[in-house]
């Protein structure tokens, strides 16, 4: 059978249709981490995440889910809105000035007319104040670290909510800066992420991401329980995900895999079942068409991404022939597009510097030990074609390779047509911050550096 075309949903049983035993509506809880990529104990990883991994077990991993963005605020307003960045307006970061231009098209204004209430505990990132969404109920934690997070979350289960719910829980970790690194985080023994050498310096740097995960984990673990112990298990569809790679070069606010590459776990009634292991290429634009479904609900128009029930059915073994990801304002412009097929990744940039924008890279000391060896030099390409197959790692640019003339032109024209199907404002120029914007130059070094008001330009 080709290795292509087989069904990409691994399984001990197949698993009805969405559905309830208790003939309620199915409650949704969203529990997202910082800056985890895939670097978790479900996808492989020697990293302390067991409730994670007990959640995988019962559920559905989807070991190829993509986000919208690796960045902070489009990436998670992508999820929340089914629509790409540029569709959506989040262009950059909520905290510096960015935002929806529909707050209305976030998910819980949907969930609201089907009877769900809408709670926040933690985290957003989508808007400056999160009252500007429109939740019914904003909990206040002692700090956004998962610990405090996870005792609000539980005090809201606590009160056994009696109609349907959707439950945000957003936590800190593993955002930098790191958690000191225990003694079960043993840098001796811990192998750096990918795109960084194996020297003493990143192992201890991957030490620290080892002990936020394990934080992360135990919250996690935490919520669940409460569920649990609240009979809100079996009738509650969990979204576990991440907003995109690790805070290290090459990671986060890249489109590289190691960037926009996510974990997604979710587990619930009827498909969401059974320890099911998912190899079909999803984004996380696809989670919003997902819930409609699962949920007997009408789609919003704008919806941009596809259920994925008839993978999880079995009734296809792909939704997505291609995903897309885009980079416009993290600290710093860098605009930049990309698309993903199972073969191909095709990333084009769209500015003429042709060096790292280092501001888009958090502050580490695996980033010191990049620029101690001239990482600020080293040149870009404007456009990378990789052949995934044999270069998972994406190191050989095959773009100039005429050899691979067909499969650029084929890119090309993918990233092409959904540009200018999502009418992408990059088509017409550059793209302009919002009045306000707080936005690092892009020729510095550091996030924390003095920033620009774009209004000021």
């Amino acid at each position: 059978m080709n290795s292509r075309r087989e069904f990409l949903v691994q399984s001990a049983a197949v698993a009805p249709l969405v559905a309830s035993q208790s003939g309620k509506p199915m409650n949704i809880l969203y529990v997202h981490s910082h800056d985890s990529g895939r670097y978790l104990s479900p996808y492989g990883y020697p990293v302390p995440t067991p409730n994670l991994k007990k959640l995988a077990m019962e559920g559905v991993l989807f070991r190829q889910a993509y986000s919208g963005a690796p960045t902070c605020s489009p990436s998670r307003a992508s999820l929340l809105t089914g629509q790409c960045a540029h569709s959506n307006g989040m262009l950059g970061l909520a905290h510096r000035g960015f935002s929806l231009v529909d707050n209305k098209r976030h998910i819980i204004h949907t969930l609201r007319t089907a009877g769900y209430k809408s709670v926040l505990a933690g985290i957003q990132h989508v808007a400056a104040k999160p009252e500007l969404i429109g939740y019914d109920e904003v909990m206040r934690s002692a700090s956004k670290q998962a610990a405090d997070v996870a005792t609000q979350a539980i005090a809201f289960l606590d009160t056994k909510p009696a109609g349907p719910f959707f439950l945000d829980a957003g936590f800190q970790e593993t955002h930098r800066e790191y958690p000191a690194p225990t003694a079960e985080d043993d840098a001796r023994y811990i192998q750096p992420p990918a795109p960084m050498p194996d020297t003493p310096v990143t192992r201890k740097d991957m030490a620290g991401y080892h002990a936020s995960a394990r934080n992360l984990d135990r919250a996690v673990g935490r919520i669940l329980d409460a569920l649990a112990r609240n009979g809100l298990a079996e009738n509650t569809l969990v979204i576990s995900t991440t907003d995109h790679g690790l805070a290290f070069p090459r990671m986060k606010c890249n489109l590289n895999d190691t960037g926009w590459g996510v974990s997604l776990i979710m587990r619930g009634p009827g498909v969401f079942r059974g320890g099911k292991v998912v190899d079909a290429m999803v984004s996380q634009v696809d989670i919003f068409p997902t819930i409609c479904e699962s949920l007997g609900i009408a789609k919003p128009a704008w919806l941009q991404g596809k259920s994925m029930l008839p993978v999880l059915e079995g009734k296809v073994a792909e939704i997505n022939e291609e995903v897309f990801a885009e980079v416009n304002y993290h600290a710093s412009y860098e605009p930049a597009r990309a698309v993903r097929t199972h073969r191909y990744k095709y990333i084009r940039r769209w500015d003429e510097r042709h060096r790292p924008v280092l501001p888009n890279c958090d502050d580490s000391p695996s980033k010191s030990l990049w620029l101690e060896y001239g990482w600020k030099q080293m040149p870009l390409d404007a456009e990378e074609l990789y052949d995934l197959v044999f270069d998972p790692n994406e190191q050989h640019n095959l773009a100039t390779d005429a050899k691979h003339s067909a499969a650029l032109a084929e890119m090309r024209g993918r990233l092409e047509a959904w540009m200018k199907r999502t009418d992408d404002p990059l088509l017409k120029g550059p793209v302009a911050a919002p009045k306000g914007a707080k936005v690092n130059p892009m020729d510095g070094t550091s996030p924390k550096e003095p920033v620009v008001d774009a209004g000021s330009k």
